[in-house]
């Protein structure tokens, strides 16, 4: 996958990222800086990409 590909984030991740640069935007930062820093927003609340689903721990099982 190519750097800057955003199918691997769900529907609701892109929702708030497009949110967030809204918000940037009305700061009177540029769209190309708002964008960046939206995503740059989004991976660090969510971690970036599909998490959700079964089988995810966080614990290694022995």
């Amino acid at each position: 996958m190519p750097r800057g590909d955003k199918s691997s984030y769900t529907d609701k991740q892109k929702r708030q990222a497009e949110h967030i640069e809204d918000g940037y935007e009305k700061k009177g930062i540029p769209k190309d800086e708002a964008e960046r820093r939206a995503w740059a927003t989004e991976n660090k609340v969510s971690g970036g990409g599909k998490k959700s689903g079964a089988g995810r721990t966080t614990e290694t099982k022995r």
